[in-house]
Formats: C-alpha cells, sequence, structure tokens
C-alpha cells in the first residue's frame, strides 16, 4: 500500500513530529500563531456561513421558491430533503479531498474546497425559480447543494488538521477552536444576514428576490478566504512525515486496513453536535413559524442569539479539553444532551417566544459544549500517513446522521406520534454517540 518512498525498516515505530510544548516557532512553519488561526477561521467561516445559510432558507424560503407545485407542506419536506443531498455527499467529499490531502499536502486542498463552496453558493444565489425554469430549478438546487456537501466533505478535515498538527501537545484544543469556531459562527451570522434583508424589504420582496442577497456575498468572502489560505505553509507535521517515510498510494485502504472500527466509532463523537444544530436551525426554524405560529422575525432572531451561544461554548469547550482531556469534555456534554432532547419540545410546545428562545439557546450551547473538543480528539485517533481520510471519513458519516438524517425525519415522527417522541429518538442518539466517544482512546500526546 505504501509508495516506494516508505523507507525500509521502518516497521511500526513512527518518530514524533511533534515539537516540545511552547515551540511555536518550529509548530507554525515559520508562521505566526496568528496566522495559522486566520487560515484555519477564514476558510470554516465560509463554508460554515454558505452552509449553515442553505439550511435556514430551505425551511423559510426554497419551498416557495423552487417547490411550489408541492403545497406548503409538501414543499417544505421536499426542500428539508435536499438538505440530505448534501449529507450523502459529504463521505464522497471526505474521500476526495482526504485522498488528495494525505497525498499532497493540507494547504492545497485548504485551497480547493474554499473555491469548491464559494462558487457553489454563489450559483444558488443566481439560480431561477422554479416559476421561470420549471422543474430545472429544483435539479439545479440539488446538484448545487451536491457541490457544497463535497466542499464540507473536504474542509472539515483539512482545516481542523491544518490546526493540530502545527500545534504544540498541550495545546491542540487551543489551536482546533479556531476552525471549530469558523463553523459555530455562521450559524448566527446566516440567520442574522436573512433577518436583516426580510426586516429591510418586506416578505414578499424577501421571497421573490431578497433571499438571494446572502448568498451573493460569499463572493467577497471567497475573495479573503484565498487570500489568506494561499498565504500559507504546509504543516509541520505533514513535511516532517512525507521526508521521512513518503505518502501511501490509496489512503483510504490503509484506514480501513489499521483502523476500521476506530473510523465508524469516531463517527458518534461529532453526532450530538451536528444533530442539534441542523435540527434547530433548520427543522426547528420551519417549525416554529408554522407550527406554533411564531412570527419569522422572532424566529430568526432566536437562531441568530442561538448561534453565538454555540460559539461561546464552542470556544470553552476547545479550551476545556486542553486542561481535563477531550474525552471527559465531549462525553459530559453528551450526556447533558440527552437529558435536555427529552425536555426541548415539551418547553418549547407551550408557544411561548420566551420558550422558543430558550429552547433554541440551550440546544446550541450543548451542541457547542460537545462541538470544540472534537477538533483535536478525532484526528488524535489516527496517524499521519492516512489521519486526513480518516477523520474526514469518521466525521461526515456522523454528519450523514445528525444533519441529513434527523432534520428530514423529524416532521414525519412528529405528525405521526407527537413531537415528544422525536425528543425520545434525540436522546437515544446521544447516547449512541456517548458509548462512541468512550469507546476511543485519549490521545493528547505527540501526533505519529
Amino acid at each position: 500500500m505504501r509508495s516506494e518512498q516508505l523507507s525500509e525498516g521502518r516497521g511500526d515505530a513512527t518518530e514524533s513530529a511533534a515539537v516540545a510544548p511552547g515551540d511555536e516557532q518550529h509548530q507554525s512553519g515559520g508562521r505566526s500563531f496568528k496566522r495559522v488561526a486566520a487560515a484555519t477561521l477564514i476558510g470554516t467561516l465560509i463554508e460554515g456561513y454558505d452552509f449553515v445559510l442553505y439550511g435556514v432558507a430551505a425551511a423559510l424560503v426554497f419551498p416557495q421558491v423552487f417547490f411550489p407545485a408541492l403545497g406548503s407542506a409538501a414543499g417544505t419536506i421536499a426542500s428539508l430533503a435536499t438538505l440530505g443531498v448534501a449529507f450523502v455527499a459529504r463521505p464522497i467529499g471526505a474521500l476526495l479531498f482526504g485522498h488528495f490531502g494525505d497525498r499532497l499536502g493540507r494547504k492545497r486542498m485548504l485551497v480547493a474546497t474554499v473555491l469548491t463552496m464559494g462558487l457553489g453558493t454563489t450559483l444558488m444565489g443566481l439560480l431561477p425559480s422554479a416559476e421561470s425554469i420549471g422543474i430545472a430549478a429544483p435539479i439545479l438546487l440539488v446538484l448545487l447543494r451536491f457541490v457544497q456537501g463535497l466542499a464540507v466533505g473536504g474542509e472539515w478535515a483539512g482545516s481542523v488538521l491544518f490546526a493540530t498538527e502545527h500545534a504544540p501537545a498541550d495545546r491542540r484544543g487551543l489551536y482546533s477552536m479556531f476552525p471549530q469556531i469558523g463553523h459555530s459562527l455562521p450559524v448566527g451570522l446566516s440567520a442574522a444576514s436573512l433577518l436583516i434583508v426580510s426586516v429591510s424589504i418586506g416578505q414578499e420582496d424577501f421571497i421573490n428576490w431578497g433571499w438571494r442577497i446572502p448568498f451573493l456575498a460569499s463572493a467577497l468572502l471567497l475573495v479573503a478566504g484565498l487570500i489568506i489560505r494561499a498565504g500559507v505553509e504546509e504543516t509541520p507535521v505533514f513535511v516532517d512525515e512525507k521526508e521521512r517515510g513518503g505518502t501511501v498510494k490509496v489512503p483510504l485502504f490503509d484506514a480501513f486496513q489499521d483502523k476500521p472500527s476506530a473510523i465508524l466509532r469516531g463517527a458518534g463523537v461529532p453526532l450530538v453536535a451536528i444533530m442539534f444544530i441542523y435540527v434547530g436551525n433548520s427543522f426547528l426554524a420551519g417549525y416554529g413559524v408554522k407550527q406554533l405560529g411564531i412570527e419569522q422575525a422572532n424566529v430568526l432572531a432566536a437562531i441568530s442569539i442561538a448561534g453565538v451561544m454555540y460559539a461561546v461554548f464552542t470556544v470553552f469547550s476547545a479550551l476545556l479539553s486542553d486542561r481535563i482531556g477531550r474525552k471527559r469534555t465531549i462525553v459530559g456534554a453528551q450526556v447533558l444532551a440527552a437529558l435536555w432532547a427529552l425536555a426541548l419540545f415539551p418547553i418549547i410546545g407551550t408557544g411561548s417566544v420566551a420558550a422558543f428562545y430558550i429552547g433554541l439557546s440551550v440546544t446550541f450551547a450543548l451542541a457547542g459544549a460537545t462541538y470544540g473538543a472534537v477538533g483535536a480528539y478525532l484526528p488524535e485517533q489516527f496517524p499521519t500517513r492516512y489521519r486526513y481520510t480518516a477523520a474526514g471519513v469518521s466525521y461526515n458519516i456522523g454528519g450523514v446522521l445528525g444533519g441529513g438524517v434527523a432534520p428530514l425525519v423529524a416532521p414525519l415522527v412528529i405528525s405521526s406520534a407527537g413531537a415528544p417522541v422525536f425528543g425520545v429518538v434525540l436522546a437515544v442518539l446521544c447516547c449512541v454517540a456517548v458509548a462512541c466517544t468512550l469507546s476511543l482512546k485519549e490521545n493528547t500526546g505527540n501526533l505519529d
């Protein structure tokens, strides 16, 4: 499986690629900590903004724009179903970008993923409605959503690896915090951007054309991301691995030959965070407006505030993981999430606007509490030679279950059995996540 560059006699022993804690000049490849932080933050911020923006629009706008012939209920289900397209594409993106990331380097893939996402989202903003071009409109929407999924599938692993492979062993939580923030901040930013446009121009114009503005604005973010990421250097861990032993020909084969169980169990580690965010951001947005009778502006404002909670607790989780360990941090938050899942729908079911705000804020806070530490925990499970592929595939399998399936089945379960039953489903999935996380090893030592 290894390339001819692999040194003879290397065996299973691998020299540590990480340096002593505090040797940040080597760890940052001659670049400052700020440069590494900026490169990982800006790219994930763009990708997260684009990806999450679609989720909010799918609940509030796309049923009328791309699925008007289906009616309100069926149009909403069809629109939310397009979310699943991206989550099917995510593991494919993880394999594609992971393969080349393990062979060619992390930096090149960071540029490729942000370019792919930016172009896909900008084109969404230019897409004609179903009224203009008929069935071609939703078909093109699905294709562009697939492109988004490919980009996100490769982005997460690339960005967190770029951060953790630059970091001293005792500060990986801190370094990986920045790409994780980049994924958490857009939850509030995307909802806020739609809220500002909606309030500024009125509901009718918002549906007709206003929703396109935040999508087209992605082009400006894309330019900024490309400039920043083009200026960073490859991670010293990858460079050292390549110089010592070369790269593997097919990283996927090596990964599943060495650690198939860890890859599958690792999918449960990010499950709670992804599930809570996409249920809250996509399903509950529409549920609040259509089932609870809450005004759209209030729903978008609630998501914006909850997004801030998500970002704050992501930071808290990442920093805490450097002090008490990744596993303890993640499992503690997952257990609390399981208990909260049982209380969520009875609370927001009261129909109170305040209860809706509280419900979303606590849900997003618990998502952040599990998410912050994941950026260091998953990469630490796998060796450098196939880390991009293994961590990316593991994370995105969890993404399919949490972000693609959960929001889609939510209206089906609630309509047939009631909202509290769906809360039980969420709690059971949280327990599965706890079991998966506990089964993996705490590995805060040097990356091999």
